[in-house]
């Protein structure tokens, strides 16, 4: 990888991540809404516990990182660094969330819809730059290598699973503006990887 390679893909990895902050911390957490994955688990942890997001990212990611450093190297490097700096804006970004909530008014489906726009674009600028946040889709790719299942349905069914959990442990009004929520996700991520050969999750 050359410097100007290496340079895109930083800013991609910064500029990704820093939407991907804001759609959480401005149109998601204020209604308790969930993105699938390991960002839906760190929300619902978060709504029960009051734990940080962000941090909770980190720690439930480090057994599937440490599964990738030693099955699937080239994963870990494509996206051990999105994953850390995601969760350090999403940290960071956390205090000013009140600030945006007092000049701007939204309802939850509103939120539930612009919050997934936000959300999916930033996951799809790093997609573009072959890096990600990684975490369940590292589990998800794992698991089809082992399991007669595409990687693409075992996603599905991790997201499936983290949403009606969701719905179960905090509202049904959660569960369904929370699939709202990721149908808005995969809309914005396939319209930035649309024409992808090849993408790194």
């Amino acid at each position: 990888m050359n410097k100007v390679q290496l340079f895109s893909k930083a800013i991609a990895i910064l500029l990704g991540s820093l939407i991907l902050a804001v759609g959480i911390n401005f149109f998601l957490v204020p209604f308790h809404l969930l993105d699938g994955g390991m960002i839906g688990i760190a929300l619902i942890v978060n709504y029960l516990s009051g734990l940080k997001v962000g941090l909770t990212i980190i720690l439930l990611s480090i057994p599937i990182y440490l599964l990738a450093w030693f099955k699937y190297r080239s994963f870990f490097y494509h996206s051990i660094h999105g994953m850390l700096i995601s969760s350090l804006f999403i940290d960071v970004l956390r205090p000013y969330q009140y600030y945006f909530l007092y000049y701007v008014e939204l309802d939850p489906l509103s939120s539930s819809i612009i919050g997934g726009l936000f959300v999916g674009t930033g996951i799809g600028i790093m997609l573009r730059f072959k890096t990600s946040t990684g975490g369940a889709d590292l589990l998800a790719q794992y698991l089809s290598t082992i399991l007669p299942i595409n990687v693409g349905l075992i996603i599905f069914m991790i997201d499936a699973i983290v949403i009606y959990l969701g719905g179960v442990l905090i509202s049904k009004e959660t569960l369904i503006l929370s699939f709202i929520t990721i149908m808005a996700v995969g809309v914005a991520t396939s319209l930035l990887t649309w024409k992808q050969k090849k993408v790194v999750k």
